[in-house]
């Protein structure tokens, strides 16, 4: 069983229980999610299934698309509704206002990661630290706003659309608009409605998804790997090529015009997605070799 789940995760769940859960429906192992979303948050959850699980590094590279709930005013440890309150201020700010400090955040930014998040100092957790008290340093990064549109206010409440880079924390997004307006802010919800080539409007939930295992029908809710690389040139290749590409090996590239750097979809003759490819320049001349192998 190979190919990609396109999973709704609903709130409550962490992203690993998700793939836990699926693990148990689908007699797996080998399985993985491209993207971890907060345990409140809901949404797409791309999953990764048999030799699909080699994508999983480059659907994480993936622009992510959010629905988020900002409230204004009130400031939690967490940087959501989940958190301990820390302060709670006047948020009488106009709309003019928050309409500009919104848009201003479009493009590249930098951003502290919050201490209740998973990334890793000295091989610890940031949210084990920061459940027993401890904030460190945390080096700050920076990531793209490539788009943040204000879809509705309602007193407090401001309701956003965000695309973004990967590695975007919406949450301190939410948070830092409200420091910009002076008067604090915390995501109130959250929903990912795009990861990469997966829609909300196409994902499966979990109990449809347990239902078609049963049934024998799960091959028709399984994207094919090669849709994390659509846009790049594909090649058919022949039986000799396909083995040596299977095997690790470079191939010719026949003669084609070809530019070192450029990846390629390596597909069967009979269509079935076999591998992605690289063009390099091997002694003097022009070759593909394998970069990932999913067959």
């Amino acid at each position: 069983m190979n190919g990609i789940l396109n999973v709704l995760k609903p709130p409550g769940m962490t992203s690993f229980d998700v793939v836990n859960h699926l693990r148990g429906i689908l007699k797996t192992r080998k399985i993985g999610h491209t993207g971890t979303l907060d345990p409140g948050a809901a949404g797409v959850l791309p999953v990764c299934v048999g030799k699909a699980t080699g994508a999983i590094e480059y659907l994480v590279e993936k622009d992510k698309t959010y629905r988020a709930e900002l409230t204004l005013g009130i400031t939690t440890d967490t940087q959501d509704s989940s958190g301990n309150v820390l302060e709670v201020k006047n948020a009488d700010v106009s709309e003019e206002s928050i309409r500009e400090v919104v848009l201003s955040f479009r493009g590249k930014i930098t951003q502290v990661p919050p201490m209740y998040s998973a990334i890793k100092v000295g091989g610890v957790k940031l949210y084990e630290l920061a459940r027993k008290g401890i904030t460190v340093e945390r080096p700050p990064r920076q990531v793209e706003i490539y788009s943040i549109e204000v879809l509705d206010i309602d007193g407090p409440k401001v309701l956003l659309d965000v695309k973004c880079s990967k590695g975007t924390y919406i949450r301190t997004l939410c948070a830092d608009i409200g420091d910009r307006l002076g008067c604090g802010a915390h995501m109130s919800f959250l929903v990912r409605t795009r990861s990469g080539p997966f829609d909300i409007n196409d994902a499966c939930m979990l109990e449809d998804i347990k239902i078609s295992a049963e049934q024998g029908r799960l091959g028709e809710m399984l994207r094919s790997v090669d849709c994390v690389f659509d846009g790049m040139p594909a090649l058919q290749l022949g039986e000799k090529d396909a083995r040596r590409i299977v095997n690790g090996a470079m191939i010719e590239t026949g003669g084609r015009d070809i530019k070192p750097g450029t990846k390629f979809r390596l597909y069967l003759g009979s269509g079935e997605f076999l591998a992605l490819g690289e063009a390099v320049r091997r002694d003097g001349r022009m070759k593909i070799k394998p970069l990932k192998v999913f067959i």
